[in-house]
């Protein structure tokens, strides 16, 4: 994935609201004591982590940090269809399916069929949702990449500033959750369900440090290789050396299943913003290639 020169990927995971306001803390944090993360050779994002994947890349960590805990966004719009239980629909789709890529598959269909009997705005109503939320409309010039998933095929899909679509539209789709996005004649759901990290995206870079506002975990069976330390150990056994970055234990009420409270963003971020500080030995030392 990499060239000769590129030598640090930083990737961003999934995690909702206060995730992406976490994602933003850590990486201001961090920059605050010397450390800046935008340099990355790659940076990677996935869903809550595509939109702090645009926003780092084109604002100062220190003004989206301080935009983050002084601001709340507006709310997300509700899904088309039926109001049902997100976190049982997805468990019911895990337990009735064999594998990851049955998962997949399962997940676009039951999202399409939902998405049939809607009145076909979400794709607009989502669009002008995430778009103020990019410093620009424009692709940074340094390399990332978002993920998603095709709804229709269950495959997963990687953009890039080269695959003819707006970042708007990337991030949009990256973060569009069980709701169908849809980009030309595709329809695309969150990249979470690839993988909530999707670090493997950084094999053959030396140094790749994961921010993981789930703390690396997932509700899928282990043996799919969804959590991240199945990746975390792919990667090492094609030679990366891999750090990870978790909450702490005290912030656990901040995400989880209050991931969308909007009001928990101050807060989140502030969380992050300590941590980084408190890691910024240990991460610059790894990230600069000591030992």
């Amino acid at each position: 994935m990499n060239n000769s020169s590129s030598t640090t990927a930083l990737v961003l995971g999934g995690g909702g609201s206060t995730g992406n306001a976490w994602l933003i803390g850590v990486i201001a944090g961090l920059s605050a004591a010397g450390l800046d993360l935008t340099t990355a050779d790659l940076v990677i994002g996935t869903s809550a982590g595509s939109t702090a994947a645009a926003q780092i890349s084109g604002e100062a960590p220190a003004t989206l940090f301080t935009m983050t805990v002084t601001s709340v966004p507006p709310q997300r719009p509700a899904p088309s269809g039926p109001v049902v239980d997100h976190l049982a629909r997805t468990n019911g789709i895990i337990a009735a399916s064999a594998d990851a890529a049955d998962m997949r598959r399962r997940m676009g269909a039951a999202a399409i069929e939902r998405d049939a009997g809607s009145d076909g705005s979400w794709t607009d109503r989502w669009r002008t949702i995430v778009a103020p939320r990019l410093p620009s409309p424009q692709w940074p010039a340094n390399r990332i990449l978002i993920t998603a998933m095709d709804a229709e095929t269950g495959e997963g899909v990687v953009f890039d500033r080269n695959s003819g679509v707006a970042l708007v539209d990337a991030i949009a789709a990256s973060t569009s959750s069980m709701s169908p996005f849809t980009i030309g004649d595709r329809r695309y759901l969150d990249g979470g369900y690839r993988r909530n990290e999707n670090a493997d995206l950084a094999a053959g870079y030396a140094r790749v440090l994961v921010l993981s506002p789930f703390g690396g975990r997932s509700l899928h069976p282990a043996e799919w290789g969804m959590h991240l330390s199945a990746q975390v150990a792919e990667l090492r056994e094609q030679g990366s050396r891999v750090e990870t970055v978790f909450p702490p234990d005290d912030a656990e009420h901040l995400f989880g299943a209050n991931a969308m409270d909007l009001t928990l963003r101050p807060a989140a971020a502030q969380a992050g913003y300590d941590q980084g500080q408190a890691i910024a030995a240990r991460v610059s030392e790894f990230w600069n290639g000591g030992a």
